[in-house]
């Protein structure tokens, strides 16, 4: 019995040996970033370098707040519908896309900068225009975050495809298990299988989404730092909102929504939160998933057109 146990440990030694060499080895040949596209636009928002987009040049504003594993590029449906009739502005969370990487990465410090990208735009000051934040899945909990902390400058607030809750099952295990090197090899492998990166991408956006553009939704998880930003920004579930402090918007005069896919098994659970917050019920999209601004823009745009009116009445 001791030999077979000294032979099943060497065995083990020798086999974790082999992977980790592997993983230096594979993660050496991997090294690099890959360079922002250009052309694009930054200003100061809190303390956080941010990239952002604008569309539009007159009616009520709306931000756009994506969610995780987005960016600004995450509207580029949407946005175009909504600049018809409103000033429409997106931006890059820190930790996702090009802005920079900047801890912590909890739910006080991302609607920071959301507040001081309101402040750069000029927006929800005083005699400024109030914006309507429109949050999709993590976005929405940043989104009514910053309702709660500056409730006189917000016009209105959608959560579009999330509760803004923390994720169900917290912390998860994988996340103690596995650690540098074995951690970077992950990250790579992942971003470098463009059939898994697909597969995920239909699964979430749901059938009749426009074919994945694998490198618009790569090249940010390959800039300088982003890496460590996903680990950390991940390390506890998500940035989120607690269920007591969310029932505050009851009390928030600014016109609340909830919009989910029908078949959106990622955002929670749409009526429970519509209750949650003090919003009408819930608005369903029919045959969509998760990714409603891509899957289904004109929907989308017409949901936050129903709550433009509530703002204006």
């Amino acid at each position: 019995m001791k030999r077979f146990l000294r032979r099943a440990l060497l065995v083990i030694v020798g086999f974790l040996l082999v992977v980790t060499v592997g993983s230096f080895a594979y993660n050496a040949f991997t090294d690099g970033t890959a360079p922002a596209p250009d052309g694009l636009k930054f200003v100061q928002a809190g303390d956080v370098k941010t990239r952002y987009e604008t569309w539009g040049s007159t009616g009520t504003p709306v931000v756009l707040v994506h969610g995780s594993a987005e960016s600004v590029d995450t509207w580029s449906l949407l946005a175009p519908l909504l600049a018809k009739g409103h000033r429409v502005y997106a931006y890059d969370i820190t930790g996702y896309g090009y802005s920079e990487r900047k801890a912590p990465y909890t739910v006080e410090h991302l609607a920071a900068q959301l507040l001081g990208f309101l402040e750069a735009m000029q927006l929800g000051g005083p005699g400024q225009p109030r914006p309507m934040l429109v949050g999709h899945s993590l976005g929405a909990g940043i989104a009514a975050e910053a309702t709660l902390e500056a409730p006189e400058r917000i016009g209105g607030l959608m959560f579009l495809d999330g509760d803004g809750l923390p994720l169900p099952e917290g912390r998860s295990i994988a996340q103690d298990l596995i650690v540098p090197p074995y951690r970077t090899t992950l990250y790579r492998m992942v971003l470098g299988s463009d059939w898994l990166l697909r597969r995920i991408y239909e699964d979430t956006c749901g059938p009749g989404c426009p074919a994945m553009v694998v490198d618009q939704w790569v090249r940010p998880f390959r800039q300088p730092g982003a890496e460590k930003a996903v680990w950390e920004m991940t390390a506890d579930g998500i940035p989120a909102v607690q269920a007591e402090r969310l029932e505050l918007l009851r009390g928030v005069p600014a016109p609340r929504s909830v919009v989910f896919g029908e078949f959106d098994t990622q955002g929670g659970n749409a009526a429970e939160t519509a209750t949650r917050v003090g919003a009408p019920a819930a608005t369903i999209i029919a045959g969509a998933n998760h990714l409603t601004p891509i899957s289904h823009p004109s929907e989308v745009a017409a949901a936050v057109e129903t709550l433009a009116g509530r703002q204006a009445s």
